[in-house]
């Protein structure tokens, strides 16, 4: 699949010099001049990467770049004209993962871009699930909430993924108890209220939300 890239450049000569590079690389390309427009695009659809230069009209690419991220984690590479060691810590705090001052060398650009869909890639190659301020990556056992890391055994670990990835629906004891212990389980089925309130312990109780419930009579849910 063709990696899309978004210009967000008001000087047209330059965009367009751009887009016929980043083409020939194999990328499809779109191109906003203003940020408006841009801040438009990229809420109604899905780039790979934003090329984003700093002094643009209506909505600055500082501005538009925290706007952005209030959203999307896309990755954006600033151009600017302005070699400010203070512009490129602005534009770096705000959210861009790379900085190029114009004028810069094409292929120096390229390999920019290659760099960050490759992270991009990369990331992806670590499956996560998200809800609320919880995350769980399901490739490296990483808990956190709120940015915090949470540390779970094994166990914990299956039996909090179980409820994620069904969340919304209500788990009988019986089915989480198959799932996570086995089909040949056959001790106490207490075990599960045991590891629910270790995870709460560790996920709900020093949080302000409250993600685990409890459905009397029948199982667990995540909301």
């Amino acid at each position: 699949m063709e990696n899309k890239i978004l210009i967000v450049e008001d000087d047209q000569k330059i965009a367009r010099i751009v887009e016929l590079q980043l083409q020939h690389s194999g990328y499809k390309v779109e191109k906003a001049f203003d940020g408006e427009t841009a801040f438009q695009k990229i809420k109604t659809a899905s780039y790979d990467l934003v090329l984003l230069d700093i002094m643009i009209p209506k909505i600055n690419g500082l501005e538009l770049c925290r706007k952005i991220r209030t959203f999307s984690q896309v990755p954006i590479i600033m151009l600017t004209a302005k070699d400010d060691v203070t512009d490129k810590i602005i534009g770096l705090d705000f959210g861009a993962n790379d900085y190029v001052t114009k004028p810069f060398d094409m292929e120096e650009l390229l390999a920019r871009v290659r760099v960050q869909l490759r992270a991009t890639v990369k990331e992806e190659d670590h499956p996560q699930i998200k809800i609320e301020d919880l995350e769980i990556c399901l490739s490296t056992y990483e808990v956190s909430r709120g940015g915090k890391p949470i540390n779970l055994t094994k166990r914990e670990f299956d039996l909090l993924v179980f409820l994620a990835e069904n969340r919304g629906i209500v788990l009988s004891r019986e089915k989480i108890l198959e799932k996570v212990w086995g089909y040949d389980y056959f001790g106490n089925d207490n075990v599960l209220d045991v590891y629910i309130k270790y995870i709460r312990d560790k996920i709900d109780k020093p949080f302000h939300i409250k993600l685990i419930e409890t459905v009397r009579g029948v199982g667990y849910v995540i909301r």
